[in-house]
This record gives C-alpha cells, sequence and structure tokens, in this order.
C-alpha cells in the first residue's frame, strides 16, 4: 500500500514512515501542505495521512483542494484538534476519518487499512476509459480506436490502462516501474521505453492526432490529441 504522510513534525513523520515500511507498506512524506497537494495530485497514493496543522497550506484546504480537482484518495485527518467541532470540520472538509493526537500507531494502522479496502472496493467501478476517441474496456481487455480494434500484448494493456486512469497527468517512470512493473526499485533497463515506443506504434498510427506524450524530463502523459 502506497501512503502519503503529510507531516510537519519530523520526529513524528519520521516515527510514522519507519513504522509503516516495517509493516510492509510504502510510504512517501511531505513536510508542508503546499509540497503535499503537489504529491497527491498525482493520485498515486493508496491512502493520505494528513495533519491539519501544516504550513504553507493548511490541512482541511489541501483536502478540499483535492476534492475540487476530483482527486477522490482516502484521506485520513491527524490532530492535535479533538473536539467535535473540529471532527466535523475535518469530515465536511472531505476527510474519510478523523484519529486524534497522541494515537496509537496500531489503532492508525487499522484505520488506514479500512481506508484502503475502501478505495479498492470502489475502484472497479470504472470499467472503461475513454481518451479522445481511444477506448479501453477493463473488462473484455477490448481498446478500440476510431471503432477500430487493436490488439495489445497483456503488458501493453497494463501499461496503457495505467496511463488513461491518469489522462491528463503527468506519468513518472517510478510511478509505472511500482504500479505495472511492480518494481520498487529502478533496474536501470529501457523497458519503459521500448514498450511505450510499442504501444505508441499501435495506438498513435495513421492521421489521428497523438494521444501519448512523452514529457521531457518528466515521464509520459496520454491527453486528447485533439484539444
Amino acid at each position: 500500500m502506497k501512503i502519503l504522510i503529510i507531516e510537519d513534525d519530523a520526529e513524528a513523520s519520521a516515527y510514522l514512515s519507519k513504522a509503516f515500511t516495517e509493516v510492509g507498506h510504502l510510504p512517501d512524506v511531505a513536510s508542508d501542505g503546499l509540497e503535499g497537494y503537489g504529491l497527491a495530485r498525482d493520485g498515486q497514493y493508496d491512502v493520505l495521512i494528513v495533519d491539519r496543522m501544516l504550513p504553507k497550506m493548511d490541512g482541511l484546504s489541501l483536502i478540499g483542494g483535492l476534492r475540487e480537482q476530483k482527486i477522490e484518495t482516502p484521506v485520513l485527518i491527524l490532530s492535535a484538534l479533538g473536539q467535535v467541532d473540529d471532527r466535523v470540520k475535518g469530515l465536511r472538509a472531505g476527510g474519510d476519518d478523523y484519529l486524534t493526537k497522541p494515537y496509537a500507531f496500531a489503532e492508525l494502522l487499522a484505520r488506514v487499512e479500512v481506508l484502503s479496502r475502501r478505495k479498492t472496493s470502489g475502484s472497479s467501478d470504472t470499467t472503461v476509459y475513454r481518451v479522445g476517441n481511444l477506448e479501453l474496456d477493463r473488462l473484455s481487455h477490448k481498446l478500440l480506436r476510431a471503432g477500430k480494434d487493436i490488439v495489445l500484448q497483456p503488458r501493453e494493456f497494463r501499461l496503457l490502462e495505467y496511463l488513461m486512469k491518469h489522462a491528463g497527468q503527468v506519468v513518472t517512470r517510478t510511478m509505472l516501474l511500482e504500479n505495472v512493473w511492480d518494481y520498487h526499485f529502478d533496474p536501470q533497463t529501457n523497458v519503459i521505453d521500448v514498450h511505450i515506443s510499442r504501444l505508441r506504434s499501435k495506438i498513435d498510427k495513421g492521421p489521428e492526432p497523438p494521444l501519448l506524450h512523452t514529457i521531457r524530463g518528466a515521464g509520459y502523459m496520454i491527453r486528447d490529441g485533439a484539444r
């Protein structure tokens, strides 16, 4: 499970990062609201843990901004503010759960796991992704562009599915390695470049506007080429 911890207390965030790593999860840390907001906007995390009192952008503003961007990653709010009104404000801002400091890590872990399962159970609702005239059906494993069938190898299909899930967003090499190849390190091969090249030759051939773009120095993006 990929977890983003947005916490300005360095000691607290280091403790959480170490604890989640020890139980087999993959935590990232942001030390202020703006940094956390930027990372969370990629939508690559299973759960966000957000401190309410943050520099540069407070936790509730961060969560509200994500929800306005239609980013529905589950959020657990951590806060020393534990009154009923405080919890209500956090949930109304878009938080999914609220835990008051101090807390036991066992309880935090249990709540995070519940939120992750909730996301997973809801993620199957989208069975068809569309970008321009490209249509991918996750259930039938069919791909059409302008109504014409395109045949993909299984890894190519997973790669395109991930890109279309994040249409209009920059997808980094690290994101692809972790989510398509299940590598948690960079093996220093050209495997991604080879698959991107093959995919591009299949979906962007002919007179249609290109959909798959290389963002120099950042990664890749799929977007409607007609726009």
